[in-house]
């Protein structure tokens, strides 16, 4: 995909966010980060991330999860039609982790679109809008804090697959929590298994 095609994504996305009324979804949307590699210099790219940051609280959206709602959502902005991968996020807690490293926010609730950082990502100029590193002190304190989220939402899965097991009705919504429950945990894993050897 060219640059220019991905900024296009990424600006529809967020005058999808900024027109939608959102009455009529199970969580609101308060702001859309520009995340990776669109933050870097112009080039072909083979996708686009961004993070969602909604008004759920952080254990309703542990790390690579969708909540509840989201399929119905990205359906309605069209961003399950595009090239983009979404990173739900909680207002509850920092946007940032060991995989979101320095977003830049391109749309809030609160102030609407941030035109400037739009213009600086079409440019090759992300590092200009992007947030500040935390320090190794701080990002290891937010992954202590997302694997604990972590796991307390595996065992909650975990539990409700096995309570669905042999009922009657779709598996499917039972398995797929749990699976992306689990690669979320798994990930996780890794970078504290990394970090306690350091």
């Amino acid at each position: 995909m060219k640059w220019t095609r991905a900024v296009h994504h990424l600006t529809e996305l967020t005058e999808k966010c900024a027109g939608l009324d959102g009455s009529f979804f199970r969580f609101q949307v308060v702001e859309l980060w520009a995340v990776g590699d669109l933050l870097d210099v112009p080039r072909d790219l083979d996708g686009i991330e961004v993070a969602l940051v909604t008004d759920l609280p952080v254990d309703e959206v542990p790390w690579l999860t969708e909540p509840v709602g989201a399929e119905h959502w990205a359906n309605a902005t069209r961003l399950s039609r595009n090239p983009i991968t979404p990173f739900w996020r909680s207002a509850g807690a920092p946007v940032w982790n060991h995989r979101i490293e320095r977003p830049a926010l391109v749309w809030s609730a609160a102030d609407g679109i941030a035109e400037e950082a739009l213009v600086a990502l079409s440019d090759g100029a992300g590092e200009l809008v992007r947030q500040a590193a935390p320090s190794p002190e701080e990002l290891h304190k937010r992954v202590e804090d997302e694997f604990a989220v972590s796991l307390a939402a595996l065992r909650r899965e975990n539990q409700a697959y096995t309570d669905h097991r042999w009922s009657p009705g779709k598996l499917t919504p039972y398995s797929d929590a749990l699976w992306r429950t689990t690669t979320g945990y798994l990930d996780l894993l890794d970078v504290v298994a990394t970090t306690n050897k350091g």
